[in-house]
């Protein structure tokens, strides 16, 4: 009981960060280190993937060394890859599976399993949610559902600051444009320059880049 009511915790710990940031950075050190210490895990890491080189990038970690973190690139296609398709995978041996891409380096940072949830925005795959542990660690449902929901509000947390950023560009690109004069005759409002009609125009509805 004591562990579902910690996880509710951490769930009500992220959600509550997500909606107070815009800052994607903030948000995703939040995310790795709450779902850390929520399962006293050795280290997490939120990776992202990159559509150009088909590799998954860092965006943020926690408890683990930077020589670990820089061994080399990530490629989606040999990095636990069905993670990112078919859905969360567990390794309980890091040292005898082939979907291990370097094993010899999770081995020397003292890595013994890891739990692998994909992250996705309307059904994309956009990365990864790892949870790494340094001892022998057999995931259970309750582990891998709590972090797949924090993988899913990581991916909508992302979004909305990937949305707030492009609106915030907007009226910016807007404001510099704005001739006063011409307010009324154009159907401005007196509000960050923003034009009536973007009023009606739903952010949801745009495609990621």
């Amino acid at each position: 009981m004591k562990k579902k009511l910690m996880n509710y915790e951490t769930l009500l710990k992220v959600t509550h960060g997500v909606v107070l940031s815009r800052d994607p950075e903030e948000v995703t050190f939040l995310i790795v280190g709450a779902v850390r210490n929520a399962l006293e895990a050795k280290g997490c890491a939120l990776l992202l993937f990159n559509r150009k080189t088909h590799e998954l990038e860092v965006a943020a970690s926690m408890g683990l060394s930077d020589e670990y973190l820089n061994k080399g690139p990530l490629s989606a296609m040999r990095s636990i890859a069905s993670s990112l398709k078919d859905g969360p995978v567990a390794i309980s041996d890091v040292t005898d599976d082939a979907r291990i891409q370097y094993p010899d380096a999770a081995k020397k940072e003292g890595i013994s399993s890891i739990l692998s949830v994909p992250m996705a925005i309307r059904e994309k795959p956009i990365g990864a949610l790892r949870v790494y542990s340094a001892e022998p660690w057999e995931a259970t449902l309750e582990d891998v559902n709590f972090v797949q929901a924090v993988a899913q509000i990581a991916g909508m947390a992302l979004e909305m600051s990937r949305l707030y950023k492009g609106l915030k560009d907007s009226i910016e690109i807007l404001k510099e444009k704005r001739d006063p004069k011409s307010l009324k005759t154009r159907g401005w409002t007196p509000y960050e320059g923003v034009p009536k009609s973007a009023g009606t125009v739903s952010p949801i509805s745009q495609e990621i880049p």
